[in-house]
């Protein structure tokens, strides 16, 4: 399964959405966060998590756009700070 990191740069949402993921990430802890948002056990580095994060992202974003009662800017936070921080683990060397 290949993912294009290169379209993650290209994602288009609010500055403050982007400011609120990126202060986020100093509280990242995959091993508790990514299963209780991907409601999967395995925590494993690669292109399925990041897909798996990249269609939940898609759909809080959509969400947001239609202003449905259901989107929780919360989970939209707590979605862009995981793909950020798998983003940065699938772009370390050791992990390729």
């Amino acid at each position: 399964m290949h993912i294009d990191l290169g379209k993650l740069e290209t994602l288009n949402r609010p500055r403050l959405l982007i400011r609120a993921a990126r202060l986020g990430l100093k509280d990242y802890c995959r091993n508790r966060h990514l299963p209780a948002m991907l409601g999967f056990g395995g925590c494993r580095i690669g292109a399925r998590t990041l897909n798996a994060l990249i269609e939940l992202e898609a759909e809080a974003n959509a969400l947001r756009l239609e202003q449905h009662a259901t989107y929780s800017v919360r989970r939209h936070i707590e979605l862009l700070v995981a793909l950020m921080a798998e983003a940065r683990l699938l772009r370390t060397p050791e992990v390729q």
